[in-house]
């Protein structure tokens, strides 16, 4: 039997909480006029509540979620945050990184940590890079998620954990395992410079020399497919997908989320992406499937 992994991405929970006006006297200001003229209208509670029913009906092994699940930072955001996580289910079920909202202003890295640190916990409890061992899969989670000025939403890695990354790519594929790397910016990205992952090349360059076998990303909000280089004239697919909250029509792309059915052994491994999407009457349907 395949395995199957579920990837969703940019949760964006609404309603926002309310906001003090000690809250605002930050980035978050900007954040939070943005979300009143216009974000608060894109990302529909009812339109994520469809996704997810339906992500359960498929019944995935595992369930990958990258990033940004929170809207400007807010304190109160991440315990919201953490119920959408237990719905989805149990840490050992669900894998998550952070991405730039989520870490909106420094203090954001601390309230993630302490509402969904068992959810972006390796194995071993340690923490970005980690490594969870899944089936035939490891799924390894990187954090791009820094805080950043007024009108910014770049992301970094940082070489320390691109050396990590690295070291676990070549242990990984020396325990042949299928190595699925999270992380919430895309590594090809056509968003203006000040959304993009400021050291894509340097991840890149790591790709190139240790190689993996899937990459998964949000960010965009849109179905993206790129094949980077991977070592020895390997291509290693990096997909990313909408928000999952995404209102029909007032979006990049409408609401969706990504299934991958994996089995085989290195060397020879299978799998098939299927595409699942809102329409625009709201229901929730399969869109395409490919293999990867």
């Amino acid at each position: 039997m395949p395995f199957t992994l579920a990837h969703l991405s940019d949760i964006h929970l609404s309603p926002l909480p309310p906001a003090h006006v000690l809250d605002l006297c930050s980035k978050r200001i900007t954040g939070y006029l943005n979300w009143q003229r216009k974000r608060r209208f894109v990302h529909d509670p009812a339109v994520l509540g469809s996704i997810v029913a339906d992500l359960k009906t498929q019944r995935p092994d595992h369930i990958a979620v990258t990033g940004d699940i929170a809207n400007i930072g807010l304190e109160a955001e991440y315990a919201a945050g953490r119920g959408f996580l237990d719905a989805l289910g149990k840490p050992e079920q669900v894998s998550f990184v952070p991405g730039n909202h989520d870490i909106y202003v420094a203090e954001c890295a601390r309230f993630a940590a302490r509402a969904w640190g068992p959810f972006m916990t390796g194995d071993d409890g340690e923490t970005f890079p980690y490594v969870r061992r899944r089936g035939p899969l490891a799924i390894i989670g990187l954090s791009t998620g820094v805080p950043t000025a007024p009108f910014q939403a770049t992301g970094e890695l940082g070489d320390g954990q691109l050396g990590a990354l690295a070291t676990l790519l070549d242990r990984m594929r020396d325990e042949k395992l299928f190595r699925v790397v999270l992380i919430h910016h895309p590594p090809v990205s056509d968003a203006p410079a000040y959304k993009r992952l400021t050291d894509a090349g340097n991840f890149m360059h790591v790709i190139a020399r240790h190689g993996a076998e899937l990459i998964l990303h949000g960010h965009d909000h849109r179905d993206m497919l790129n094949v980077i280089d991977g070592p020895n004239g390997a291509r290693v697919p990096a997909v990313g997908v909408p928000s999952a909250s995404a209102a029909p029509g007032l979006d990049k792309d409408n609401a969706g989320y990504h299934l991958y059915r994996i089995d085989g052994a290195p060397g020879a491994w299978r799998c098939e992406m299927v595409v699942r999407a809102v329409s625009e009457d709201g229901l929730v349907t399969e869109v395409k499937r490919e293999m990867l």
